[in-house]
């Protein structure tokens, strides 16, 4: 895949908070809350609560294990390919990943022409940040793009919070690099190798940027008392992105 310089990024580094035990990121001396971090802990939890009640507790279990096994080995497979990289995995796990990476690699990257980054950390100075898969030229579009693993085929109603997701890494890029990013793509593959793209651009994505606001003032409630929630005001901060 062809590299393009056009962006020099930022690198911060990831680390765990000892107080509360989340994931953040360390840019310049600025701890700032991961994007999954508030996704995970401000979406409601009714549905993962059946669903363990529905299978067990036990089996629930194994298969959140699972499954974050074979993604962290299909992206690690995704990475290495883009940067040109050989690479395999012999395990069990790597033997199920690697063909899932190869389909997505098939279908998903015909549409990208160069690429900016990989498993870049993108950063809002001192509201959020996060790592994403791929920032790219896919159709002509400077574009965020994220790798999924899934044990089943997705709807796009099922997916909300992958939206809110890339949109806030756009937000981010955005903001920093004063680039213009007007898509992001999420790219999924199950173990039976069925691959489904989801698209946003433009006006959805724009959409996706205000629920990813209001999920990070909904963070600060939840983690901050009166006098410190002060430092975020996403009504203030609405009317400042809607000029922009």
């Amino acid at each position: 895949m062809k590299k393009s310089n056009k962006y020099n990024y930022i690198q911060g580094k990831q680390i765990t908070d000892p107080d509360s035990g989340n994931r953040v990121y360390d840019f310049n001396g600025s701890r700032l809350p991961s994007v999954t971090t508030v996704l995970g802990q401000t979406k409601n939890q009714q549905f993962l609560k059946d669903w363990k009640d529905r299978v067990g507790k036990e089996e629930a279990e194994r298969i959140k294990n699972l499954s974050s096994r074979r993604g962290t080995a299909m992206h690690k497979f995704l990475e290495n390919h883009i940067q040109g990289i050989g690479y395999d995995d012999l395990t069990p796990i790597g033997c199920e990943a690697k063909p899932m990476a190869e389909k997505i690699i098939e279908k998903g990257f015909e549409s990208v022409e160069e690429y900016y980054g990989s498993e870049v950390m993108l950063h809002y100075p001192g509201l959020f940040a996060g790592s994403t898969d791929l920032i790219c030229l896919h159709d002509g579009l400077e574009t965020i793009v994220d790798f999924k693993q899934s044990n089943r085929p997705k709807k796009k109603e099922w997916i909300e919070d992958y939206y809110i997701q890339v949109a806030a890494y756009a937000m981010a890029h955005d903001e920093v690099y004063r680039s213009t990013i007007r898509q992001a793509v999420i790219m999924i593959c199950t173990p039976d190798l069925y691959y489904q793209e989801f698209k946003i651009q433009d006006i959805d994505l724009r959409s996706y940027k205000h629920k990813w606001l209001k999920r990070l003032d909904m963070y600060h409630e939840l983690q901050f008392d009166e006098k410190e929630r002060v430092k975020f005001d996403a009504k203030e901060f609405e009317k400042q992105f809607e000029k922009a």
